[in-house]
């Protein structure tokens, strides 16, 4: 086993097993399920878990994701590093209940993910989505963005960008107010992110919440606390959302000129 991480109950129930075997074992209600990765929600003992389990995805995949340019994702170990990563920074995210992976061959990794599940919560997507017809108060909406933008920032600044950064993979507590990162399989940590990653993350942020009703002044307390950037920057960020959105939508979004 190249890595694993078991917190007591799976070190308990899994003791002298093979934990990827075991993992493999386990059924719920699938969320996500493709060739290489299944995503399912499953219970023990009374509490909820969610699990990712990645098989080897093939020279194929890894060749066909690189000819066009894009980091192939090779298994569970991208999320359970960020993971860690975000906690050291004490930004809320999922809590690991069980890691493994094992292989050396890029091809042929085999690894998983439990996490515990997050309760109490909602989708910044949808607890946004009628914001334009049905506006929150000012100091909710206010406290939402500085909160989403101290995120954002807290991953950047610490070399993190998650590459599928959109407001549903951001999940409110409403009882705290925080928003926990999820959804982190395809993220990568560096030292400093390239700059047209840091864009095409904020750009990502900015695209899934062009319908909320936000008014350019919103837009703006996003930037003051996320960090001042070059104008360059958010014109690119700004570039790279309106794209998307013409491209999802077929149409542009409000904020064009």
């Amino acid at each position: 086993m190249n890595e694993i991480f078991l917190n007591d109950v799976f070190s308990e129930l899994w003791h002298d097993l093979d934990p990827i075997t075991e993992a493999d074992k386990l059924d719920g209600e699938v969320f996500r399920k493709v060739k290489t990765r299944r995503t399912f929600r499953f219970e023990l003992n009374g509490r909820g878990y969610f699990v990712k389990i990645h098989k080897g995805v093939g020279w194929r995949e890894i060749l066909k994701n690189l000819s066009q340019l894009k980091i192939p994702v090779l298994g569970a170990s991208n999320e359970y590093h960020a993971i860690r990563l975000l906690e050291k920074l004490g930004v809320p995210t999922m809590t690991p209940a069980a890691y493994a992976s094992r292989g050396t061959n890029p091809a042929a990794i085999e690894s998983f993910l439990i996490t515990d599940e997050l309760t109490e919560v909602i989708s910044l997507e949808d607890y946004c989505r009628d914001w334009e017809n049905l506006p929150p108060s000012f100091h909710e909406k206010t406290a939402l963005i500085r909160e989403l933008a101290r995120t954002a920032a807290a991953m950047h600044d610490n070399g993190l960008n998650h590459r599928d950064c959109y407001i549903c993979h951001f999940l409110l507590k409403k009882s705290t107010g925080k928003l926990h990162v999820i959804d982190l399989h395809r993220a990568q940590i560096r030292k400093r992110i390239p700059y047209r990653y840091r864009v095409k993350d904020t750009a990502g942020l900015y695209f899934s919440a062009m319908d909320c009703g936000l008014t350019r002044r919103d837009l703006l307390r996003f930037v003051a606390v996320y960090g001042r950037r070059t104008p360059d920057f958010w014109r690119d960020v700004r570039t790279v959302a309106e794209k998307l959105y013409r491209k999802v939508h077929g149409r542009p979004s409000r904020y064009s000129d």
